[in-house]
């Protein structure tokens, strides 16, 4: 077997893009059902930025909360703005849906397992739920 063969590199080639594009199209659904569930648009998930911007209405952000994931352009210190952020987001999407904050961690942890299980479970969003949530952000 000759590792320089073109034939074998096409094949693990292939072979790579098949796994991400299963792996894409598994994504894209359970972010579809989502944001259905949510009452928001399901085909938003395929426009960038536009889903960030839906994702952020989600919840209750800010319009120009978005605009703080993008502060990963700034090394190092944005990277770490938006991991931060990150977990608040999805531990407020978690409670959002009635989840504990157990499965926010879950959410973050696993989210292959746990965001279908959102989006496909019997889950119902209420927006009302993140009301009396902490973390939003207050303009004096």
């Amino acid at each position: 077997m000759d590792l320089h063969d073109p034939t074998l590199i096409y094949a693990f080639i292939g072979a790579y893009l098949g796994v991400v594009g299963v792996i894409s199209l598994f994504f894209l659904i359970v972010g579809w059902k989502l944001f259905s569930k949510t009452g928001q648009p399901g085909w938003a998930v395929l426009i960038p930025f536009y889903n960030l911007y839906i994702y952020t209405q989600i919840v209750k952000r800010p319009g120009w909360w978005m605009l703080l994931y993008f502060s990963s352009l700034i090394p190092v210190a944005g990277s770490l703005v938006v991991l931060v952020i990150s977990i608040m987001d999805t531990l407020r999407l978690a409670k959002a849906f009635g989840k504990s904050t157990g499965f926010g961690v879950g959410l973050i942890l696993l989210s292959f397992i746990f965001l279908p299980i959102l989006a496909f479970g019997s889950a119902d969003y209420d927006a009302e739920r993140l009301d009396d949530a902490g973390g939003s952000p207050q303009l004096a």
